[in-house]
């Protein structure tokens, strides 16, 4: 080997040298990292042990008597302890086997977990967080958690806590009832819909019998006897009562219909219109106490109630001169209505049995017993209350609330 070849191959073990003493130094840095990185988490853990080894009456009755799975975990999600709560939840022994809480997540709820995690760490606190999870046994659940970081005196974060819920019932209760609903829109509509049909069924009948009624005695002008044209006069009472109460029943099937108009209405307008509309007798007058305020829903509903109120006022009326007085009061969540007349007044063991349908205390020709009834479904579907103050022979006031939106 010649001096030349000598000298290179002296360079590149040199090089060599050099680098391998300079990948040592990189990897004893690293070790010293690794190192110090775990005897940190070593002391994080140790001090997150000290604190859940605390022996104090209070702390011990909390997690031992505890009705929700509690767990504390370190920094990493590693669960540190739990109760006997959330041992059942989850179904893992932490005792024979380490748990991340990652692995607890369901799959389609992964990214709302990390976002949730993240709100933890950066606020400290995180409330309601419901999501599903995966037990050791594949089951799926849904859980409610609240947690919060745990600090040391110096307020370095040193682990998190949690109290988690079982849901998973209260999950399936609403699931059923969403269910539930759904099929009673449709039953309600399917019987609005029926309503309707049936109504004018019956009607086209009683029609074609009051037609043919004009006929007979049309043709016969002059040859029917008092009595006859008295039982003649009887049938067109009868199935004008009849026609009457078919309405009646297609407009309370109505009445709770939710419609879901949101429009404004101004009831002061509403009560204009229905002064112009309804009969009113001279002997008998409606007064407005105040500015009655703008809500929202759909106008023909609340035409319907007022209608029906003072319909009613007016019906059983029995002074010389009759009054209706309509007030209102704004609470927080609801308004407030009254409506006072001085009509006959309804005894006190019917104030609940007015409100059924077809109930009417005076059997009247003109009168189908509906009227309340439709009045208390339209009140229940603006989530009102209706109530009644009353005196025989000196009148009654109604009280009903409707719900602010």
């Amino acid at each position: 080997m010649s001096l030349k070849e000598i000298e290179i191959l002296k360079r590149t073990l040199e090089r060599e040298r050099k680098a391998r003493k300079a990948a040592e130094k990189i990897l004893e840095e690293k070790s010293l990292e690794l190192y110090n990185t775990s005897v940190e988490l070593q002391s994080v853990n140790k001090k997150l042990e000290n604190l859940l080894n605390e022996k104090t009456t209070q702390l011990q009755g909390v997690f031992e008597n505890i009705n929700d799975a509690y767990v504390v975990i370190d920094l990493s999600g590693n669960v540190l302890k739990m109760n006997d709560i959330a041992e059942n939840l989850f179904e893992y022994d932490i005792d024979k086997e380490p748990l991340n809480v990652v692995n607890l997540i369901y799959p389609d709820d992964y990214t709302y977990a990390m976002t949730s995690y993240k709100e933890l760490k950066e606020e400290g606190h995180f409330s309601d967080y419901t999501a599903r999870i995966v037990t050791k046994n594949k089951n799926v659940k849904w859980v409610q958690i609240n947690a919060s970081i745990i600090y040391d005196e110096h307020k370095k974060p040193l682990g998190a806590q949690g109290v988690a819920r079982n849901v998973t019932h209260i999950k399936a209760l609403e699931k059923q009832k969403e269910i539930i609903l759904k099929e009673l829109k449709n039953s309600n509509k399917e019987l609005q819909e029926y309503a309707h049909i049936v109504s004018h069924d019956l009607k086209s009948p009683l029609r074609s019998i009051s037609a043919l009624v004009s006929w007979i005695k049309s043709d016969n002008e002059g040859k029917l006897d008092e009595m006859t044209l008295q039982n003649f006069n009887l049938i067109d009472t009868t199935l004008e009562t009849m026609e009457k109460l078919i309405s009646d029943i297609l407009e309370y099937s109505s009445a709770g219909a939710d419609t879901h108009k949101e429009e404004d209405i101004n009831l002061n307008s509403v009560l204009e219109n229905l002064k112009k509309v309804l009969f009113i007798p001279d002997n008998f007058c409606i007064n407005v106490l105040n500015t009655l305020p703008t809500v929202k829903g759909d106008v023909t509903k609340f035409q319907q109630l007022f209608q029906n109120f003072i319909s009613n006022a007016i019906k059983f009326c029995d002074k010389e001169k009759g009054f209706v007085e309509i007030d209102c009061l704004e609470k927080p969540t609801f308004y407030q209505f009254s409506i006072r007349d001085n009509g006959i007044g309804i005894e006190e063991k019917y104030h609940t049995k007015i409100f059924q349908v077809f109930h009417s205390l005076n059997k009247r020709e003109d009168s189908s017993g509906i009227g309340l009834s439709i009045i208390k479904k339209i009140i229940d579907l603006y989530e009102g209350d209706i109530w009644l103050e009353s005196q025989v022979n000196e009148g009654t006031t109604f009280y009903f609330t409707i719900k602010k939106y």
